[in-house]
């Protein structure tokens, strides 16, 4: 009996480091702010905040791991904004260095 015990405890021991190790990874992962990248890497000058895309720069280059959303957030412009502007892109299918226009050229 009190080696069926000792066993089971040892199981429940093993399985409690594991899942401490995961909660661990997991604080870790959200503190370091998986958001996708810095926002030092694709910061453009003119940033605009609120959505107003008159002050957003003519044009954006893509960086790896962007999204229409992550650069509409950054840019200040929407999503819908940059889509009626650049209508052969595909959202899916954003290739790093693609040039993407943010407002109409005056």
């Amino acid at each position: 009996m009190t080696q069926r015990s000792s066993s089971l405890a040892r199981a429940f021991a093993v399985l409690a480091v594991v899942c401490g190790l995961l909660a661990l990874i997991l604080v870790i992962a959200s503190s370091l702010g998986g958001g996708g990248g810095s926002q030092g890497d694709n910061a453009q000058p003119g940033k605009a905040s609120g959505g107003a895309s008159r002050n957003a720069p003519a044009t954006y280059v893509v960086q790896n791991g962007d999204t229409l959303t992550s650069i509409a957030h950054d840019t200040g412009v929407s999503v819908a904004r940059i889509q009626a502007l650049n209508p052969g892109v595909d959202p899916q299918i954003l290739i790093s260095g693609e040039k993407l226009r943010l407002r109409e050229a005056p």
